[in-house]
């Protein structure tokens, strides 16, 4: 019978590796953001993170998946390219879905971004009244 110890450090190893990849893609995307246009206020640069990993990990690989099916002769490429390198040809799928999954944390950063300055700006439409609605529920939730 396998240790506990030896199979739960084995797991957690695999899942770090697996979400690592998603977590560090959409940091980068988020620091690119931060480059070019800085949040207002800490609440908005938090939520531009999260909302930055987020689509990297969950757009990332759907992006990854299509570009595969349509284009599976670039993966074969990056596996043989990983091999002159003298690494694993597996890493060759990292070559092409880093960025990938960076792109896919782009513009959720631009949208999140773009939407919360349309409601604090716009007060008076239906969607920034529907954006202070929100905000009102939220502090009477918080007090």
């Amino acid at each position: 019978m396998a240790d506990p110890a030896t199979s739960t450090a084995a797991a957690s190893g695999a899942v770090l590796k697996y979400f690592g990849l998603h977590i560090s893609a959409g940091a980068l995307a988020a620091a690119l953001g931060f480059l070019i246009l800085w949040p207002k206020t800490v609440k908005e640069g938090f939520a531009r993170l999260f909302v930055a990993i987020s689509s990297s990990s969950i757009l990332g690989p759907m992006l990854v998946v299509r570009l595969h099916a349509s284009n599976p002769e670039l993966f074969a490429s990056a596996n043989e390219v990983a091999s002159l390198y003298g690494l694993d040809p597996n890493f060759g799928l990292l070559f092409v879905a880093s960025p990938l999954l960076v792109i896919a944390g782009l513009p959720a950063w631009w949208l999140i971004g773009a939407a919360l300055r349309i409601f604090e700006r716009d007060g008076e439409s239906w969607i920034g009244a529907f954006a202070n609605w929100i905000r009102r529920k939220l502090e009477n939730k918080h007090e």
